[in-house]
């Protein structure tokens, strides 16, 4: 089990097995290094047989932003290394980012997206649309962050009902789970395997991103965040393209071939 992004990596891969081992609020007495946890910490995990890439974000500490177009010109940006490199134009380093979820044909988000407080694409009901793919695997549903700084996963159904405002949303699909029970669409033993992302709110300030590193199938990816990584309500953000950037380890997921250019992503960048 390797550790990723660590000053200290033999107390790191001590502290990422902890993780999985014990309670969150024994958790909360651990500290890294003979200081603090880190804000954002991210690691190898192994579940069946398969490898996963982890990253756990402390939105207390963190800021979790999402990114399609640069304010400036309006222009999409498209890749991770598109914004990486106008970041560091601002004098801003990428600690972290990845696809934020499923778009349309026009590289744009096919659901909700909220970057800012700013509704830029509507929340989407439509069902069955098979141009959608695995948007119209039902049902499916929104990340958000609220004002207040939580983070949550909500069907869409749900989320429509509850009618808060949110500071950054995305829509994507199908979820993983639901109140803790996998998606009844899923298949046991599909043969439908791709590279996947996804990403829960374990709690209200801790956020979990995971994306396979080998192909999988929807039914063992959602077991992944219910069985491991303790979460009770996951969404499917993409498949096949799907990588995450980490500072200091590159690209994880998908290989390179596989990329297509992107709509939304979700990034955490270094204070000011």
């Amino acid at each position: 089990m390797a550790f990723l992004n660590s000053p200290c990596p033999r107390r790191a891969s001590r502290r990422l097995l902890l993780r999985w081992l014990l309670p969150p609020l024994l958790l909360a007495g651990v500290a890294a290094c003979g200081g603090q946890a880190r804000a954002l910490d991210s690691g190898e995990l192994a579940f069946e047989g398969q490898n996963y890439r982890v990253v756990h974000i402390d939105l207390k500490r963190e800021q979790l932003g999402l990114y399609w177009r640069d304010p400036q010109d309006g222009r999409p940006f498209g890749s991770i290394e598109s914004l990486r490199q106008w970041g560091e134009a601002h004098g801003r380093q990428l600690l972290f980012a990845t696809n934020a979820g499923i778009y349309d044909r026009n590289f744009s988000p096919l659901g909700l997206y909220v970057e800012d407080g700013k509704t830029l694409v509507p929340l989407n009901l439509a069902h069955g649309n098979p141009t959608s793919g695995n948007f119209s695997l039902l049902p499916n549903g929104v990340f958000a962050i609220y004002p207040d700084g939580h983070a949550a996963v909500r069907t869409s159904a749900a989320f429509k009902a509850e009618g808060n405002a949110v500071q950054q949303a995305t829509q994507s699909g199908p979820m993983l789970l639901i109140d803790g029970k996998l998606n009844e669409q899923f298949i046991d033993d599909s043969s439908s395997l791709k590279w996947r992302s996804g990403v829960c709110a374990r709690s209200p300030h801790e956020v979990v991103f995971a994306v396979s590193e080998a192909p999988v199938n929807f039914h063992t990816f959602g077991r992944l965040f219910r069985d491991k990584l303790g979460c009770r309500d996951a969404l499917y953000l993409d498949g096949s393209i799907s990588q995450f950037y980490i500072d200091g380890a590159g690209y994880v997921g998908a290989p390179a071939f596989m990329v297509k250019p992107y709509a939304g992503i979700f990034a955490v960048f270094s204070r000011h």
